[in-house]
């Protein structure tokens, strides 16, 4: 299944016209804020009121006066009817370009975008699976399980955005990405037996692709230098790099090629002390037999 066709089996596209908006992403807010106020002029432009509109859409006032206050955040059907019924001539539906780059939350579309720029990536994840690995299953599981809970339009919003990260194995020319996941990790049914089933069926679609090496730290590993948590290093055509770590310069992100020494040395002897990308797929397709 495609990352755009993952995305939309989520939810449906046509269950509900959108997200809330993150008061705290001033471009998002503007963004949304622009688009609503265009689509409202149009619409008292052909002389439609509100609760009339939302009849020929198939919402309810209350949700067209969200979206025309910036309120909400509007899928592309919403936009592409919205311009059909008031006969726009495509002005709307064009809306949707801006829409898309701030649909997501602010965190994950900075993330994406250092993701979508970087042409080799290594992660080492120390309590789960990483978000880029997991199936939307999964991560639905995730978020509905956290303190304080989120609503279920957080969960939603959320979900899609890390389903649509998973866009970087379909990319070209295709990144150079490596993991190494702990073995309790993939031993933890998240979500129950079908979706833990699900979830370990994706890790080996994705580990046998050619440009990714998947690895498994085994829990019987006497020596371990990863104690400190996860790690994340990305590096760029132009030669630059970013990495991060949880035990690492306050967990921050760091450029500083002294720091970045420290991470890759820390990295490349996880890798070498975990199991081999053969190996690892092996141990995955037996802990699937045993499911």
């Amino acid at each position: 299944m495609s990352v755009d066709a993952e995305a939309g089996r989520l939810k449906g596209e046509a269950d509900e016209p959108g997200w809330e908006v993150d008061p705290d992403d001033e471009w998002g807010v503007a963004v949304i804020t622009t688009v609503g106020r265009q689509a409202k002029l149009r619409r008292e432009a052909v002389g439609m009121r509100a609760a009339e509109f939302g009849a020929a859409v198939g919402y309810g006032e209350d949700l067209v006066y969200k979206i025309e206050g910036g309120k909400r955040i509007p899928r592309q059907w919403y936009l592409d009817r919205a311009d059909e019924v008031l006969d726009a001539g495509g002005l709307i539906a064009a809306a949707w370009e801006d829409v898309k780059k701030v649909r997501y939350p602010k965190k994950v579309r900075e993330l994406a975008k250092l993701e979508a720029q970087a042409v080799e990536i290594g992660i080492y994840e120390s309590n789960g699976i990483n978000g880029l690995l997991q199936t939307s299953d999964h991560a639905g599981a995730l978020f509905e399980a956290m303190q304080p809970p989120y609503s279920p339009d957080e969960v939603e919003r959320m979900v899609v955005a890390r389903v649509a990260r998973a866009s970087i194995f379909e990319r070209s020319p295709a990144p150079a990405l490596s993991f190494v996941l702990e073995e309790a990790a993939l031993r933890r049914p998240i979500g129950g037996t079908m979706v833990w089933r699900q979830q370990l069926e994706r890790l080996l679609e994705v580990g046998r692709l050619h440009n990714v090496v998947l690895q498994v730290m085994p829990l019987n590993c006497e020596t371990h230098s990863g104690m400190d948590g996860k790690i994340e290093l990305l590096k760029f055509a132009d030669g630059s790099a970013v990495g991060r770590s949880d035990g690492a310069f306050n967990g921050r992100p760091t450029s500083e090629p002294k720091h970045l020494r420290i991470l890759e040395l820390r990295y490349g002897t996880i890798r070498a002390q975990a199991l081999s990308p053969r190996e690892s797929l092996a141990f995955i397709e037996k802990l699937l037999g045993e499911t």
